[in-house]
C-alpha cells in the first residue's frame, strides 16, 4: 500500500504498471494531499511506503519514528505555476508587484490548502515573495488537495489557479501562463521512504523502482525532474 501525494497520480499510475509488469508485484496507491496521508500514518493507517511532495511531512513522520532508518530519499523536483482556464491562455509577467488580485476581480484563484497541503503552502510563499499575497488572499478558493484545485480550472469554476507543472501538464483544459521563479519558494522536493511498521519485502522494491531507469521516463514525461 503507497501513500502518495495526489500530484504524482499521473506519473505514478503508469510507473506502478511498469513495476508490477516487471516483479508480478501487485500495488495499491492512495492519492491525497501529502498533509493528510502523514495525518493517516499518525493515526495508525497500514501504509507500506510514504511518498510526499516536500520534506516537511517527512520530516515529521521521521521525527515520530514512523519512517524506517535508512530508506529516505529524494526522488523529485517539481516547479510551482500559474494556469488558466481553456487552451492557448495568453502568457503573463509574473513579477514583483504583479497585480494578480486585479486580473481576477471578483473570480477566484484555486489553490491547495495554503497552511498544510504542499502546493498551497509553495503557491503561498511564491505569491508572498511577489508582495501580493495579502492583495490575493481573499480570492482565493482552497481546496483539499492540488488535483482538485486543477479541476475547479480545468471545469472553469475558478479562471485561474496555482499548481504543479506536471499537473498542468496532465489535463488539456488548462494553460500554463506562469512559472513562479525558483527563488519565490522553497524547493519542490518529493522523498519517499518506507513506514517503520512495513513487513512486506516487496515494498523494497517498489521503492528502489521509483528511482530507477525503467521509472525515469514516466516521471520526465510529466515534467518532473528526476534526482540521481
Amino acid at each position: 500500500l503507497v501513500f502518495a501525494a495526489a500530484s504524482l497520480k499521473t506519473a505514478l499510475d503508469g510507473a506502478v504498471k511498469e513495476w508490477e509488469s516487471e516483479t508480478g508485484g501487485k500495488a495499491a496507491i492512495s492519492y491525497a494531499g501529502s498533509s493528510a496521508l502523514a495525518r493517516q500514518i499518525q493515526q495508525g493507517a497500514p501504509a507500506d511506503v510514504y511518498i510526499s511532495a516536500n520534506v516537511g511531512w517527512m520530516d515529521e513522520l521521521e521525527n515520530d519514528g514512523l519512517i524506517k532508518t535508512g530508506t529516505r530519499r529524494d526522488i523529485l523536483r517539481n516547479k510551482i505555476v500559474l494556469i488558466a482556464h481553456g487552451e492557448g491562455a495568453a502568457p503573463l509577467d509574473v513579477a514583483p508587484g504583479f497585480d494578480l488580485a486585479g486580473l481576477l476581480g471578483d473570480r477566484k484563484l484555486a489553490m491547495a490548502l495554503v497552511d498544510s497541503v504542499p502546493a498551497g503552502i509553495y503557491g503561498k510563499a511564491a505569491l508572498t515573495s511577489l508582495g501580493i499575497w495579502d492583495e490575493v488572499k481573499p480570492k482565493v478558493a482552497q481546496a483539499d488537495n492540488v488535483r482538485v484545485a486543477l479541476a475547479l480550472v480545468a471545469r472553469g469554476e475558478a479562471p485561474y489557479g496555482v499548481v504543479y507543472a506536471t499537473d498542468a501538464a496532465a489535463d488539456d483544459n488548462v494553460s500554463i501562463v506562469a512559472t513562479f521563479p525558483d527563488d519565490s519558494h522553497p524547493p519542490i522536493i518529493y522523498p519517499a521512504a518506507l513506514l517503520a511498521e512495513t513487513k512486506k519485502p516487496e515494498a523494497q522494491s517498489f521503492l528502489d523502482f521509483l528511482s530507477s531507469d525503467a521509472a525515469r521516463p514516466y516521471f520526465e514525461r510529466q515534467g518532473f525532474a528526476v534526482i540521481p
